[in-house]
């Protein structure tokens, strides 16, 4: 048989290589990081072919420069602290305030047909617009950016314990009051248990809010804070100043929610895992 006439061998094609286990049950773990990345490689491109302005978007790379000076020179901590105190401290009195007036309410159904209206006006309020007269009350120090965010992150926590009260097992009461618990056993044993997924839920919008609070009231008035550092440098067009100090308080507010989700999960283990959201 002539080479012309020979029959053609083909050899097997290679198996394509198979993705590492971990990464085919969490692929975002590597489509996160790329998409990050594709997205700072656009942004340099647009800023350095002159397409937008320095003024208007700055570059990925002139950021991270002035990321790494605020935080070489100590700039950024020193602010950062004094922001994260006074959210800290707004975050405390919201969470006290709301669960014990949303147990309140959810208790006694005069107090909620004579006081609830009233904190439903008060939230409905543009919350920029008390920041000037909380700071007319208490002053342009701390004092003022605590109580702009304990007014901001305070409604959360009221509906989200209100609504966990409501929300027990009215079978479980029953079986509770015929073994003869009081009102003090029932709400420790069953209401209380039942709530804590919706009042975990507020604490982790509270969180959140807080911190929006503090940088309002710093906008408003103040001297020290990571609010009057974007107010200080917005003045001098200091723009990429301005996005590094967004980038520190976005990690901010990323490291609190992530704290309150690890405590949820570490506190309601009997809750379905389904149930609780990814920081």
């Amino acid at each position: 048989m002539s080479d012309a006439t020979a029959p053609e061998l083909k050899l097997p094609a290679a198996p394509l290589p198979r993705l590492p286990a971990w990464l085919r049950a969490r692929p975002e773990l590597a489509l996160t990081p790329l998409v990050f990345v594709v997205v700072l490689g656009l942004w340099q491109a647009v800023v350095s072919l002159g397409l937008v302005s320095q003024y208007v978007l700055p570059a990925p790379s002139n950021i991270g420069l002035a990321l790494f000076e605020g935080l070489r020179s100590g700039l950024f901590l020193k602010h950062g602290l004094v922001t994260l105190g006074e959210a800290a401290g707004g975050f405390a009195i919201a969470v006290t305030a709301g669960l014990l007036i949303g147990t309140l309410i959810a208790e006694v159904r005069l107090v909620e047909r004579a006081v609830y209206p009233y904190l439903v006006m008060v939230q409905t309020m543009p919350k920029i617009a008390l920041a000037p007269l909380l700071v007319v009350w208490f002053g342009f120090g701390s004092t003022s950016k605590v109580a702009v965010a304990a007014i901001i992150s305070f409604f959360p926590m009221l509906v989200t314990t209100l609504a966990g009260m409501r929300a027990t097992d009215q079978g479980r009461l029953d079986v509770l009051r015929a073994l003869g618990a009081g009102p003090i056993r029932c709400f420790l044993l069953a209401k209380l248990p039942d709530a804590l997924p919706h009042i975990f839920s507020g604490l982790s919008i509270a969180v959140v809010f807080c911190m929006t609070g503090a940088i309002v009231g710093e906008f408003v008035g103040a001297s020290a804070g990571l609010g009057y550092l974007i107010v200080q440098a917005n003045a001098r067009m200091n723009i990429p100043q301005v996005f590094a100090i967004l980038l520190a308080l976005g990690a901010i507010g990323v490291a609190g929610y992530a704290l309150v989700q690890g405590l949820r999960r570490r506190l309601l283990f009997w809750e379905p895992k389904q149930e609780l959201s990814r920081p």
